[in-house]
């Protein structure tokens, strides 16, 4: 019967073959809500609602106090630094994530960043299209080959992005704690213990860490300060691990030589952020893990993960806080 079913909400922008896993089932009924709901539109919907895909909706302790009947919440993607964890661990509702279905469009669009700054890559367009082609030598561009470049973090996609990178001959250095040496090693990098003393070492930086209370402003001007002359810093990661100001200061005296930036402290960034003056950054809005393919996987997971819960089965890969399933 209609009154049995479970409900699920799902966002309008999931990907069609995750909605469609979940529409196949006469036991759910799906509920498709705006990705950009308010807090104010969204709390009366979830009352009678068992199960939500988040895209980048923010779900915390006012929400899950509105919500029942919840019985899992899942992450479009991987990070989850609008959930908060706490709330729904209290409740013994698990937390998904979508494990390594964008992984590899991360750790591609990162390295892209890098290549775009190695390479000048926007510079000498321009130069082009403005008949410019007497002032290509004014800043030449270089190789990959034989740079060194520090992943800090080294998970889903830090680990891919190392592959990468020693695909183009890099050396490859990795600051992870978390992360035994032996593994670090046998990907055929080196592990770094102190970040500060690594930092003079490298032309680039990726970050690929969460954002958490411990990496919140980790790349400051004191690190900006210890990084090499003629570096450059690349995040895909989350905004808020690099300090915007700081980074500005350490372009515009010269001391770094760029950075690539696909997040932001605040997304939608305004136009008046004076990062976006400078011709040595490159950006992107949020896009280094939304592809063809990654929207298709990240979909099939997220609704993979949301089934595997209601029908008492739950992918503990996929999930954050394990601790609700014991």
């Amino acid at each position: 019967m209609a009154s049995n079913r479970k409900k699920v909400m799902l966002p309008h922008t999931m990907g069609q073959e995750g909605v469609s896993l979940i529409r196949a089932r006469d036991d759910i009924e799906t509920v498709i809500y705006p990705a950009d709901i308010t807090q104010a539109a969204l709390l009366p919907m979830l009352p009678d609602i068992a199960g939500i895909a988040l895209s980048g909706t923010p779900y915390r302790q006012t929400e899950m106090a509105a919500s029942p009947v919840m019985e899992v919440v899942a992450r479009i993607g991987v990070g989850y630094d609008a959930v908060e964890v706490p709330a729904l661990t209290a409740r013994k509702v698990p937390l998904m994530v979508a494990g390594t279905a964008n992984s590899t469009s991360v750790a591609e669009h990162a390295f892209h960043l890098m290549m775009a700054l190695a390479k000048r890559s926007t510079a000498l367009d321009a130069l082009v299209r403005k008949g410019t082609w007497a002032d290509r030598h004014g800043g030449l561009p270089m190789e990959m080959s034989g740079k060194t470049v520090l992943i800090v973090g080294f998970g889903r996609i830090g680990t891919r992005q190392a592959k990468r990178c020693l695909g183009f001959d890099m050396n490859v250095l990795i600051y992870d704690p978390y992360v035994p040496a032996e593994k670090i090693t046998g990907a055929g990098c080196e592990k770094v213990v102190d970040l500060d003393t690594a930092l003079p070492r490298v032309d680039f930086v990726s970050i690929h860490c969460p954002k958490n209370p411990e990496t919140i402003g980790m790349f400051d001007a004191a690190r900006f300060a210890r990084m090499k002359r003629g570096a450059f810093i690349v995040n895909t990661a989350r905004g808020g691990i690099i300090d915007e100001p700081a980074l500005h200061g350490a372009l515009t005296s010269g001391h770094l030589a760029g950075a690539g930036l696909d997040v932001f402290d605040l997304e939608p960034t305004p136009v008046n952020n004076t990062l976006l003056q400078l011709d040595t950054v490159i950006t992107s809005p949020h896009m280094a893990g939304v592809t063809t393919e990654s929207v298709a996987g990240m979909a099939r997971v997220t609704a993979e993960n949301i089934l595997s819960v209601l029908d008492g089965k739950p992918n503990r890969n996929n999930v954050i806080n394990q601790e609700v399933l014991d």
